[in-house]
């Protein structure tokens, strides 16, 4: 995204709007802030985001989690 782009959001479309980080304003941008808060290193915790993202999204977007099933 342009920063020009992010810009002109409004403070309504990010997960934390007082720094503007983690965009929710598209499906696939709350998709990808729930994935890159669920990284380790991160600023920002996954379960606000995940919360802003329900509160925008309601159940649209799945949350992000471990695979399933037998490790190899």
């Amino acid at each position: 995204m342009k920063a020009s782009k992010r810009r002109s959001l409004p403070r309504s479309a990010f997960a934390y709007p007082r720094t503007r980080s983690y965009p929710i304003d598209t499906l696939a941008r709350a998709r990808n802030a729930l994935a890159r808060a669920a990284q380790r290193g991160t600023k920002g915790s996954y379960a606000h985001v995940a919360a802003a993202v329900r509160r925008r999204w309601g159940n649209k977007v799945k949350s992000v989690a471990r695979a399933r099933g037998r490790r190899r």
